[in-house]
């Protein structure tokens, strides 16, 4: 059982951490995959929808113009799992509505909703730092299977606060929740993220969890359940 000291905020990943990353790549991507084409077509001149496709385009020196050619680049950085800021924030308008219809609802761990609760119980506040969108990652704590668990979080950060394996990015949320960053807690199942995390003086804990890559060589303090991280005010 790890425990940390000094703790008064823990920032979560959620991707193979909260939950399993058979539920994003088995159920969310193939949806958003299955819904973009029309989506972009039908909201293509919408102000919001216009600015992400212009950074698609930017970012794949397509023309802006090339409506086809945008939607194929966003079904291939699908494919291949991008970390693309557009792409995600497109996909989160188009789960929205998977939420909303019920064509799903989010899997999270069972340890972690009641361990989540009994954290906030303690004082501790609690934020989440995914490469998915602050939109999807609302809906995914929203729309959860073990209910709603978004009141539980006080923030959220993207990628666009800096990528989950940049140094930076930790200092950035350390500023912006406005707590020291060695009393943050980052849980994470990526010894990278953790090491950048690491470097930015957060603590850190490894999260194993069934079906999960082998996480390498790391020295981190290792749990495979929420119940078992104990925080020390």
């Amino acid at each position: 059982m790890p425990v940390f000291s000094k703790v008064q905020a823990l920032v979560t990943d959620i991707e193979g951490t909260t939950s399993s990353i058979s539920f994003v790549h088995d159920v969310l991507f193939p949806y958003a995959a299955s819904k973009l084409p029309a989506f972009v077509r039908e909201r293509q001149n919408d102000p919001a929808i216009a600015d992400l496709l212009a950074d698609v385009a930017r970012e794949s020196a397509l023309p802006a113009a090339d409506v086809e050619g945008l939607i194929a680049r966003l079904l291939q950085w699908i494919r291949e799992d991008k970390k693309a800021t557009p792409l995600k924030a497109l996909q989160g308008y188009i789960w929205e509505a998977g939420y909303r219809n019920a064509d799903y609802q989010a899997h999270v761990y069972p340890d972690v909703a009641p361990q989540l609760k009994a954290w906030k119980a303690q004082g501790l506040e609690l934020y989440v730092y995914s490469s998915g969108s602050v939109l999807a990652q609302k809906l995914f704590f929203e729309f959860s299977e073990a209910g709603n668990l978004l009141p539980l979080f006080e923030g959220h950060f993207d990628t666009t606060i800096g990528g989950k394996r940049e140094c930076e990015s930790y200092r950035r949320i350390s500023e912006e929740i406005g707590v020291a960053a060695g009393q943050l807690l980052f849980l994470s199942d990526v010894v990278a993220e953790l090491a950048a995390a690491r470097e930015a003086g957060f603590q850190t804990c490894l999260l194993l969890r069934p079906g999960n890559a082998a996480a390498g060589e790391h020295d981190f303090p290792v749990s495979r359940s929420f119940a078992d991280i104990r925080c020390l005010s």
